[in-house]
């Protein structure tokens, strides 16, 4: 089953968030009704990006390397941002 790694972005605490999961629509309507606790004084979240992976290893690989950057160092590296 497909991955996907998302980035999401608060205005109100302008911060960078994150994540991965298997249904996208799903984990930004958790994040945006506050069910989830680190990002619940945040809302509303705004996707910035998504990135595909064909399973979860690869998929927390991803996300391990994007924290371990910095997510907006590793968005401007690769001009996403």
């Amino acid at each position: 089953m497909q991955y996907v790694v998302y980035v999401l972005f608060s205005d109100a605490l302008a911060k960078y968030y994150v994540g991965q999961t298997k249904d996208i629509e799903n984990r930004l309507d958790r994040h945006n009704s506050g069910r989830e606790n680190y990002t619940s004084k945040g809302t509303p979240w705004n996707l910035i990006c998504t990135f595909n992976c064909k399973d979860r290893q690869e998929a927390v690989r991803l996300e391990s390397r994007i924290k371990k950057r910095g997510i907006q160092r590793y968005l401007q590296d690769n001009n996403l941002q």
